[in-house]
């Protein structure tokens, strides 16, 4: 396809002179543009495919950037991008130097937020309605959430906290999958459709100008019919959830057809004060291998275009973890699953196979799935919460209150730990560390290879007491032959030692053995052991590695028990990369690391 369309118009501008036509045919040009890009590049296809005519729809309606549209994750924001003057540099999509996956204000002023995680538009765009009520100016605040993300608890919040807020705030409830309410049903279609008409809102507004300028029976009158409407209206739908929350409500309106989502926006932006629109949507509209599995095609690597072909998928951390600790589970029933939405992005989808009855999908609500185990721990349940390194961060509060202070065990497998390629700063799994061992009484492993990490398993579940996390890389085991639960030593013959966990120990072991310099490889490596100390003290200079935050990193810690240690680790947050590219950043390859041994004699 020539993307005719997407290469000569100024968009998003000129969206509001083309016709239905036309703006079909730039739909057609979006969908091609992005099939092929994540083809090559990997990324998030489903979930973009599915809101090609709603980013249209809002870009025709709105006047971006005056309006901000805040998209929840962003993983679906791709059409957005292309739509806002992107389209020449939509090749680099999620490459070093590249457009991000998510949106970012340093990329574009389209892009209000920097976006990655969920449940959080509602919120964000409310602050931006407030402000924007207080500076005068009428524009819209538009959050755009999936069904998905409305099970975060965030989301709730935004909601309660906006619907009496009276400002110009908008919410598109993307809606793919999941139902929300047995009340969005044929009678609300046909009350949106009502609202979705000129007349309808003029004789709204009409009654109440023309009542409420009628002396002392004037309003009583409006109040009392507008009372009968409600009461009317609750006898033969109830009122949607958002209704109750002070949300005018529009929908379902077809996510996929031009015209009536135009006009339901326009409704919704001439409505004023808060409102939410419901939109019907397909993930994957408009390739067939992603519409018929759309879980399959919502994050990839890359694919054949003409077959829908992914590349094979070899073994993982995440998958042998999900395997064994599904084969524990089923000899000992007080083994719980815990998952935020993501058991086959954390190993738990293993749990189908005769233990669905234990297996947990709270939702996108980490903090929820930690307060949830704490209760199955308090009535001597083992519940084992598998989640993203990056998504954890949101239940900190919940992993001191709930589980640490009571002394409870639960068992943490983080995921995506260190660096992860392509998702940028939002994703990476380098705050882990300094945020868990703040905590009193919690144990890190971080295991270099599968047989390391089963063992550690079957010590978190039985041996050890409290909050046990056992820390899990993105991808397959390092080339590590030994197995320890504490550590494992290497000896050269050296006065010089390299130090590290997990992933990097891999590069760690290349740059000793090049070196001649001793190493030590860490499996449990919070708290630190009393031993542990006394053998790097015995070293003239040591050396440690890590992909991790450098501020309360493992490394720090073992420089305030000890004076020989020399620091490598993350600075900042990791920019969007490859898992090389990244290590070479840092200074973290085998390369990198032999030569500063030998330079640091």
């Amino acid at each position: 396809m020539k993307h005719t369309l997407l290469k000569k118009l100024d968009l998003p501008a000129d969206l509001k002179r083309l016709g239905p036509e036309k703006e079909a045919v730039l739909c057609e040009e979006i969908r091609d543009k992005i099939i092929n890009t994540v083809a090559e590049n990997g990324g998030h296809l489903s979930s973009n495919l599915g809101t090609v005519e709603l980013s249209v729809a809002l870009h025709k309606v709105f006047e971006s950037p005056a309006d901000k549209i805040v998209f929840d994750v962003g993983h679906q924001s791709y059409a957005h991008k292309l739509l806002t003057g992107r389209y020449r540099e939509f090749h680099t999509l999620r490459k070093k130097g590249g457009i991000s996956g998510f949106t970012r204000p340093d990329e574009s002023v389209h892009d209000p937020n920097v976006s990655g995680h969920s449940s959080n538009s509602i919120s964000i765009a409310l602050g931006i309605a407030e402000a924007m009520k207080l500076s005068g100016d009428d524009h819209h605040a538009i959050a755009v959430i999936g069904d998905g993300a409305m099970t975060g608890g965030l989301a709730f919040e935004g909601l309660n906290n906006a619907g009496n807020s009276g400002c110009n705030i908008i919410v598109i409830l993307n809606y793919n999958e999941m139902s929300i309410s047995k009340n969005i049903g044929g009678i609300a279609a046909y009350l949106s459709e009502l609202r979705t008409q000129d007349g309808y809102r003029r004789l709204k507004s009409g009654a109440k100008k023309v009542l409420g300028a009628i002396p002392v029976l004037g309003k009583p009158i409006y109040n009392v019919l507008s009372a009968s409407k409600d009461s009317i209206k609750e006898k033969l739908i109830h009122s949607t959830m958002f209704e109750d929350f002070g949300f005018e409500f529009i929908g379902p309106v077809d996510g996929h057809n031009l015209e009536k989502l135009e006009a339901a926006l326009r409704s919704a932006k001439e409505l004023g004060g808060p409102v939410l629109v419901q939109v019907n949507t397909r993930k994957g509209k408009g390739y067939l291998p992603a519409e018929q599995q759309p879980g399959e095609f919502h994050g990839v690597t890359g694919f054949d275009v003409k077959t829908g072909e992914k590349p094979p998928v070899g073994d993982c951390y995440t998958d042998e973890f999900g395997e064994e600790l599904a084969k524990l589970a089923k000899k000992d029933s007080r083994i719980i699953g815990i998952t935020a939405a993501m058991k086959y992005g954390t190993g738990l989808n293993h749990f189908n196979n005769g233990l669905k009855d234990r297996l947990f999908d709270v939702g996108i609500a980490e903090e929820h799935a930690v307060s949830f185990g704490a209760g199955l721990a308090s009535m001597g349940k083992i519940p084992v919460f598998s989640v993203y390194s990056s998504f954890l961060q949101r239940s900190y509060d919940e992993l001191i209150h709930d589980v640490s202070i009571q002394g409870l065990h639960m068992v943490l497998a983080i995921c995506n730990c260190g660096i992860i390629a392509g998702d940028g700063e939002t994703h990476q799994g380098i705050f882990d560390i300094p945020f868990l061992t703040t905590i009193p009484r919690i144990t890190l492993y971080s295991p270099a290879n599968y047989e390391e990490m089963r063992l550690c398993l079957n010590n978190a579940l039985y041996k050890d007491k409290g909050l046990v996390c056992i820390r899990l890389p993105k991808g397959g085991e390092n080339v590590a032959d030994s197995v320890s639960l504490g550590f494992t030593l290497t000896e050269r013959g050296s006065d010089r030692l390299i130090i590290s966990y997990g992933r990097e120990s891999e590069e760690c072991e290349k740059a000793a053995s090049d070196t001649g310099v001793d190493s030590l490889r860490l499996t449990r490596i919070f708290p630190l052991q009393k031993e542990l100390l006394g053998i790097i003290r015995r070293y003239r200079k040591a050396y440690i590695f890590e992909e991790c935050y450098s501020f309360g990193s493992i490394g720090e810690k073992l420089a305030s028990e000890l004076n020989n240690i020399t620091r490598t680790a993350i600075d900042d947050f990791v920019p969007t990369l490859s898992y090389r590219e990244g290590l070479e950043l840092y200074s973290l390859s085998a390369e990198q690391i032999a030569e500063k041994i030998r330079e640091d004699q």
